[in-house]
């Protein structure tokens, strides 16, 4: 909390105006401006948003749960929340995995939050807590399988390519609404891009994220922000409650949201100190060895997953 004495019209009381969610279009943006590339990069951005609104109860449906969160592969290396960001460990094809099954699933993302990220994949991968929800009759069933998202940077190859395969196996696995988690900025991206062409073709979804201005600009028909660190969409960390309470806020968004561009911010904070908003990809915080060290790693993730494509293409 702070007061400003110069000013006698400010309240005591008030917080400090960096505490409020981070614009992570901007921070990317000068991020990358400071590491020394060029014109930033565009995010999608629609203005009209398609809307499927449920037609039955949700205790009646069966949902599918898509992630970004790629699968543990021992062969690629340190894949831990505190490992530095590892291109190796990416994915660059739509995958699935049973929902009657446990899963290794680890955000090795360019851009999560590692300085708050926990090791506790339910703030991730909010499969156990659906398995709870279904088996409380609070939705009908799941689907067979979840499935996972490319994260790419690439909006043509989401539009054309990975959305459609989403749809495919959502529509042979009988889906009738979609939970989608998000968690590096371009997650959200791509998990907005696949909303909205799941809605256009008669899915409900509900996109689960922290990156609000990132869903807000691409324009989706629901979404339930978390103001947490990138990484943690599903609630904080080893705090069952919370996880509980988020997927639940969810699901109400899910069959409760009256017309596209619906947003509910979780009212829960997040259990660590809020000064996250301002360490978190700030080049003012950096050196200028810093920032040449960061250029340098990054350039290195960029071979590998330059790499990487083209042996999947």
């Amino acid at each position: 909390m702070t007061t400003d004495a110069a000013n006698p019209d400010f309240a005591p009381g008030f917080s400090p105006d960096w505490d409020q969610p981070v614009r992570y279009i901007e921070r990317t943006h000068r991020w990358y401006q400071t590491l020394g590339y060029g014109a930033p990069y565009r995010y999608a951005h629609y203005l009209d948003v398609p809307f499927t609104p449920l037609t039955m109860p949700l205790a009646t449906l069966r949902l599918a749960l898509l992630t970004t969160a790629a699968p543990y592969r021992a062969e690629c290396g340190d894949q831990s929340v505190r490992a530095p960001y590892n291109a190796a460990a990416k994915f660059f094809e739509v995958y699935a995995g049973s929902t009657d099954a446990d899963h290794d699933l680890r955000v090795s993302h360019v851009a999560v939050d590692r300085d708050n990220l926990a090791d506790d994949p339910n703030l991730w991968f909010p499969l156990p807590a659906l398995r709870r929800a279904r088996d409380q009759h609070r939705i009908g069933s799941l689907t067979a399988n979840f499935i996972g998202v490319p994260t790419n940077r690439s909006q043509r190859r989401t539009i054309e390519t990975d959305a459609p395969e989403v749809l495919r196996r959502l529509r042979a696995e009988g889906a009738q609404a979609a939970v989608l988690v998000a968690n590096c900025p371009i997650c959200h991206q791509t998990q907005s891009l696949t909303a909205r062409h799941l809605e256009a073709n008669g899915i409900p979804t509900v996109v689960m994220g922290c990156a609000r201005d990132i869903v807000e600009h691409v324009g989706v028909p629901r979404f339930l922000f978390s103001d947490f660190p990138l990484g943690a969409a599903c609630g904080r960390p080893f705090d069952l409650p919370s996880q509980e309470a988020t997927l639940e806020l969810a699901l109400r968004v899910l069959e409760s949201a009256p017309a596209a561009r619906t947003t509910v911010q979780n009212p829960l904070r997040w259990s660590g100190s809020p000064d996250w908003r301002l360490r978190y990809m700030n080049p003012d915080q950096l050196s200028a060895g810093d920032i040449a060290q960061r250029r340098a790693a990054h350039e290195q993730s960029r071979t590998i997953a330059a790499g990487l494509r083209r042996d999947t293409a």
